[in-house]
């Protein structure tokens, strides 16, 4: 019950048309109702003599027709806008919660699943409802509706609809409920198909480059055949509500046409008419087609009661970080503080990612953060802008915690360019204002500069407004390393964060965009990660960060000094330089 007031929630200005449709309903099964019972009148009215009663009759007969075709229609218009409706409705608040997710929260869930949440659960639920508010209220209706017609006509006949009513009820389920648990199960195995799909669509390039397309066939063919097996177990439960339904339908009117013959010869027809009798006729296969609308009710309403459920949970979930009341939307300066911290990325996690960092970054200072693969070193710098909260200790920004902040104003104090870098379709003008909607034209030339972006932009077919494909697949690896660069750079932050996100460019241009930061932006502090260590040898302060703890600090002559393991790292990539040279 909770989940369906969640979900009806979302109807909001759907609610008058989700209320009209039963309305219409009832209005469409009184008027079918009334059919068979004018039908007894007309039948026993056939004298021979008159036809004046059949007129008559008839006339009444097709008003009733044509009313209860009026409420049907108005009431499938009123359920389809509804359900429609409140599908978007759903799509809508399943998307906009999901922007307010953390990492840790996307992790929890996965992207496929929540992919599945928004399409195949939300379709689920739209067809359900739509059905729900139409043939749920229509079926008991014209049950109870043709039990009390067929009542009033005659009391043994209506007995023999009436005991197997229940009878179809217990075994429809029996049914039901062997197949929930089987549905539960299918859509669980639907997350992971659509994972197969996204991660194969994502990384086609690499699926090709190294000739796996048959791997990945076999992998999603298996994926799809254990769905398969479990829709067809599904399916061939749910195929028995057909056969069993038709079994009891002409099995009752088997019954009630020869009993009913009887009551009509013995009682010369005193206590049932013909035109009696074939209004019981009418009204019990009124009565056990409707049964059959309702296993399919059941039907519907078991998968969507799963989807459902998997809807309610996503927009029910508190996002594991949110904005304080009252939180802090100035921030002073791009000073950063580490007291203390240490990091796990779930509370179940047996190791921390980080532990023990205790470090100082001055406002207008850069930091270099250097270490090999799996270090921690991206883990360090998501604290800095609260994509996730330290497990222990501080983390300051400007001289307050970050978990004091609103958490907007925070982000766009500190911008971060993360080592995926992501572009979206539209025009580099488009994808410019992401860091600032409002920029000008003016602005967007300067960053891009800055980034030394602009000068392979102007020869691009209409420059700034050249169109960037889905995920800058038409741009190389260094040009869309410079177009984040120069995007997170319009946000003007205190902080600006590059996640090993000069890679892709050669060691000129990289040396540029750090002189262009030194002269451009010299009060914003920079935090650079890099695996080349030309890239960090001119900060401030270089950490080297070993299995989530800091192992060195100091200046780049420091650390030479030192003889650790940043020495190593240098001489071993200047061999390699000479080595290439040689």
């Amino acid at each position: 019950m909770r989940t369906i007031g969640i979900l009806l929630g979302r109807l909001r200005e759907f609610k008058s048309p989700a209320l009209l449709t039963p309305l219409f309903i009832v209005g469409e099964v009184v008027f079918e109702c009334l059919i068979p019972l004018i039908m007894v009148s007309l039948v026993d009215a056939l004298d021979g003599t008159s036809l004046a009663p059949v007129a008559r009759l008839g006339t009444i007969l097709i008003g009733l027709a044509f009313a209860s075709l009026a409420c049907g229609v108005l009431a499938a218009r009123f359920s389809a806008t509804a359900s429609v409706g409140l599908a978007k409705n759903l799509r809508q608040d399943l998307f906009f919660r999901v922007q307010d997710f953390s990492f840790a929260d996307i992790d929890r869930f996965s992207t496929s699943s929540l992919v599945t949440r928004m399409t195949t659960d939300v379709t689920n639920v739209q067809n359900a409802f739509g059905m729900l508010i139409r043939i749920a209220v229509r079926v008991p209706l014209m049950i109870v509706f043709s039990i009390v017609m067929a009542w009033r006509i005659n009391v043994s006949m209506a007995l023999i609809f009436l005991a197997m009513v229940p009878v179809l009820a217990i075994i429809l389920a029996l049914i039901v409920l062997v197949a929930f648990p089987i549905f539960r199960r299918i859509f669980k195995k639907y997350d992971a198909l659509n994972n197969s799909v996204q991660e194969n669509v994502a990384a086609i390039r690499v699926v090709k480059s190294f000739v796996t397309e048959e791997h990945e066939t076999t992998k999603f063919r298996a994926a799809s055949q254990d769905v398969r097996k479990d829709f067809t177990n599904a399916e061939k439960l749910i195929a028995l509500n057909g056969p069993v339904m038709m079994l009891f339908i002409f099995s009752a009117i088997m019954a009630v046409d020869y009993f009913g013959a009887g009551i009509i010869v013995n009682s010369a027809g005193t206590e049932l008419t013909k035109g009696g009798l074939t209004a019981l006729i009418t009204y019990g296969i009124q009565i056990l087609s409707h049964m059959l609308m309702l296993a399919f009710i059941f039907v519907m309403t078991t998968m969507a009661a799963e989807s459902a459920h998997r809807i309610a949970e996503v927009l029910t979930h508190e996002p594991s970080l949110s904005s304080p009341p009252g939180g802090a939307t100035e921030v002073a300066d791009g000073t950063v503080f580490f007291e203390g911290v240490s990091f796990k990325y779930s509370d179940k996690a047996e190791e921390n990612a980080l532990s023990d960092i205790d470090l100082r970054i001055e406002s207008g200072s850069t930091l270099g953060i250097v270490g090999g693969t799996g270090s921690a070193k991206t883990s360090l710098i998501q604290l800095i802008c609260r994509l996730y909260d330290v497990s222990e200790g501080v983390v300051s920004v400007g001289g307050r915690d970050v978990r004091d902040y609103d958490l907007q104003s925070l982000r766009d104090a500190v911008s971060v360019v993360l080592q995926k870098n992501v572009l979206f379709s539209g025009t580099i003008k488009d994808n410019m204002r992401w860091g600032n909607p409002e920029a000008t034209d003016e602005q967007i030339v300067r960053a891009c500069e800055l980034a030394q972006a602009d000068e392979f932009i102007q020869q691009l077919p209409g420059g700034y407004d050249y169109v960037i494909a889905r995920g800058g697949t038409n741009v190389s690896g260094g040009q869309k390393q410079r177009l984040c660069i120069a995007r997170a750079l319009l946000k003007n932050p205190k902080v600006l964060i590059l996640d090993d996100s000069t890679s892709a460019v050669d060691t000129r241009t990289d040396v540029l965009i750090r002189n262009a930061f030194e002269t451009e932006i010299p009060g914003t502090t920079t935090i650079i990660i890099a695996q080349r260590l030309t890239s960090v040898e001119h900060a401030d302060q270089i950490i080297v960060l070993d299995d989530g703890r800091i192992k060195e600090r100091g200046t780049h002559a420091e650390l030479m000094a030192a003889g650790g393991e940043y020495r190593e790292i240098y001489d071993s990539q200047n061999a390699a330089k000479e080595s290439e040279v040689a």
